[in-house]
């Protein structure tokens, strides 16, 4: 009989990005990581919230992620979040530059741990204004509203 595999969640998400931002596009990128740092984002101990993508020397870097350690696989305070390269094609770099220094912001979306590489799915943003907050929650709830009254 073959072995089961663990029921283990394939991407860690950043839910709040597309409520705090408008994103555009995404892309999917490589990240520079240590072997630690891999097995503990495939026991899905990462989160992606209040991380963000710089550039830097013609390089993007994702600052602020962190990924905890376990028993198993410790890690120091610092190596949970430090700054870690970001691995694209110079062309798709170069666009991310660009938009960055239009104003736009370079947000990281999710992790994506399910296949044999880690990637991570970043996107062009604009952050929203506190009344665009307001009216996406108002949307949410109207669609909620509707849907529990279609619902027999």
């Amino acid at each position: 009989m073959a072995k089961k595999k663990a029921n283990t969640p394939k991407s860690i998400q950043n839910r709040r990005a597309r409520f705090d931002y408008e994103l555009g596009d995404s892309l999917v990128v490589g990240l520079e990581l240590t072997g630690a740092e891999v097995k503990s984002l495939r026991m899905s101990h990462g989160q992606l919230r209040g991380a963000y993508v710089t550039v830097k020397d013609n390089e993007i870097y994702l600052l602020n992620a962190a990924i905890n350690g376990t028993h198993a696989v410790p890690l120091t305070e610092q190596e949970q979040t430090r700054t870690r390269k970001l691995l694209a094609k110079r062309r798709e770099i170069d666009a991310l530059i660009e938009a960055k220094q239009q104003g736009r912001t370079i947000v990281p979306l999710e992790l994506l741990t399910g296949g044999r590489f880690i990637k991570l799915r970043i996107a062009v943003g604009k952050g929203k204004k506190l009344y665009d907050k307001r009216e996406t929650l108002k949307k949410r709830d109207e669609t909620r509203q509707i849907h529990r009254l279609m619902k027999p």
